[in-house]
């Protein structure tokens, strides 16, 4: 089984680097299944969302700071914590074919446009090395900016639904698939919301693994969260009390 495996989770976890670097995959081409709008995707609240409105500025790392989770904060059973080694899902995480990339990376120089602002954080649990970790990543834009990003986000989840590949300087990942995904109670609050499992091949090209994103717009920030776990273990999705909670967050601090 994979206990070297997961793309994203031997980054977040010091004592599992060694886990991480065995993973080199290969590569698959770009489906073009529809990735379901609306329904229990809910993930899709209109594939052409309008820009968002004129109004405030975006808010500045500082703000974003402030309505992000604190490092040690309890989150349920989870605890938020800053990244010790950098964060995760970078710009050295790029997509092939490149219209995948969205769902690989959001970061500035893979990423247009790119956020004005951004802060990152992790929630896990710290006693679980090989349990569930969600990145959790607050990105403010220009006027326009965050909706052009979740309309590529999109036009990603239907493209690339038949496979893609997520390239590293050193290492491949093989996605099957791209599917819908439930999306989180609050939706109805926010400007927009997507959300997508992924199931990625093991590094001995026999086993499934799945990963969950979900990336949420109010106004001209996005809140994106994503889930994954050591295992082949389906977990079903990014859960839900570290979405709400950081949901929460950001409203009361947004004002």
């Amino acid at each position: 089984m994979h206990g070297a495996r997961n793309l994203r989770g031997r980054r977040h976890r010091v004592a599992a680097v060694g886990i991480a670097a065995a993973m080199v995959l290969g590569a698959s081409a770009c489906g073009s299944d529809d990735d379901g709008k609306g329904g229990s995707a809910g993930a899709d609240k209109g594939a052409e969302a309008p820009a968002e409105p004129s109004g405030p500025r975006p808010l500045d790392e500082a703000r974003l700071k402030a309505a992000s989770f604190t490092d040690g904060e309890s989150v349920g059973t989870y605890t938020a914590s800053e990244y010790a080694l950098g964060s995760p899902l970078s710009d050295a995480y790029t997509a092939d074919p490149a219209g995948c990339q969205p769902l690989v990376s959001l970061a500035a120089e893979v990423s247009d446009p790119d956020p004005t602002a951004q802060v990152q954080r992790k929630a896990d649990v710290p006693e679980e090395m090989l349990g569930v970790t969600v990145d959790v990543t607050l990105r403010a834009y220009a006027k326009g900016g965050a909706a052009t990003v979740m309309k590529a986000l999109g036009k990603a989840g239907r493209d690339c639904a038949g496979g893609f590949t997520e390239q590293r300087a050193v290492a491949r990942a093989k996605y099957l698939k791209a599917e819908p995904a439930k999306a989180p109670a609050f939706a109805s609050e926010a400007d927009e919301s997507k959300a997508y499992r992924f199931t990625i091949l093991d590094v001995k090209g026999k086993e499934k693994l799945y990963e969950y994103l979900t990336v949420v717009r109010s106004g001209s920030t996005t809140l994106a969260f994503r889930a994954e776990i050591t295992s082949t273990k389906d977990i079903g999705g990014v859960p839900p009390e570290i979405m709400a909670a950081q949901w929460a967050k950001f409203r009361a601090a947004k004002g």
